[in-house]
């Protein structure tokens, strides 16, 4: 069974429903998928951003020391994790995260299907050529359910194996996908004991956020005595 990582806006309930869809069509067919509003870190730090309880200025602390964490475990899933990316191209531009996703996808041999049912495009309509170039068609599907389809196309033509893995890999993104890596394991061990109160997520996030930063002091030490 392959694994698609859904790649796209999420920052509206609209977005989120859009990209629900597409996992749920891929799941219909048979694929497994990442998607980050579900799977990621990206869900604890959109219901901090709406919990009330939570000042403006302390969600800003968490967003801060999040990033980091939101990137590295994200690009762990999309380079170990990850068989294929669909990106969700809709919007007045596509979304910025996904556009890097994308060409990360592309730049590491792996299957890309870009997905749009949005007319609105920047250049006198027609969309950027850098990005319709990440999907080796050079165009994208207008349907859900077109995504599976395209899918099976390109994985009758890619490799058992990507090019770039393990120690192919550049050093700097090897140390990314190692602390993602991490993060990962962290993340099965507080998602295995099932949440009984809304209110408990925030004690979640508190979590991640300790062992984020014991882990980047774990690193730093690591990187000290490497260097001594």
């Amino acid at each position: 069974m392959k694994t698609i990582y859904c790649s796209g806006p999420l920052f509206c309930p609209e977005e989120c429903a859009c990209m629900k869809t597409i996992s749920d069509v891929l799941e219909q067919e048979g694929y497994r998928t990442f998607l980050p509003q579900r799977d990621g870190i990206e869900a604890y730090v959109l219901r901090a951003e709406k919990d009330q309880k939570i000042s403006q200025h302390l969600f800003q602390q968490i967003k801060t020391s999040m990033s980091k964490a939101i990137f590295a475990f994200d690009i762990y899933q999309l380079i170990e994790c990850s068989d294929g990316l669909v990106m969700n191209m809709n919007g007045r531009v596509p979304d910025e995260g996904a556009v890097a996703e994308t060409a990360i996808a592309f730049a590491i041999g792996k299957p890309v299907v870009l997905y749009k049912n949005d007319h609105r495009s920047l250049l006198y309509g027609l969309d950027n050529s850098m990005l319709l170039g990440l999907a080796s068609s050079f165009n994208y599907v207008t349907h859900f359910y077109d995504i599976p389809k395209a899918f099976a196309c390109e994985f009758k033509h890619v490799k058992d194996k990507f090019p770039y893995q393990g120690n192919a890999i550049p050093f700097n993104v090897q140390k990314i996908v190692s602390y993602g890596r991490k993060i990962s394991r962290f993340l099965d061990v507080i998602q295995f004991f099932k949440l009984k109160h809304e209110d408990e997520y925030l004690d979640r996030l508190q979590q991640l956020l300790n062992a984020f930063s014991s882990s980047e002091l774990n690193d730093k030490e690591q990187n000290h005595n490497e260097t001594s």
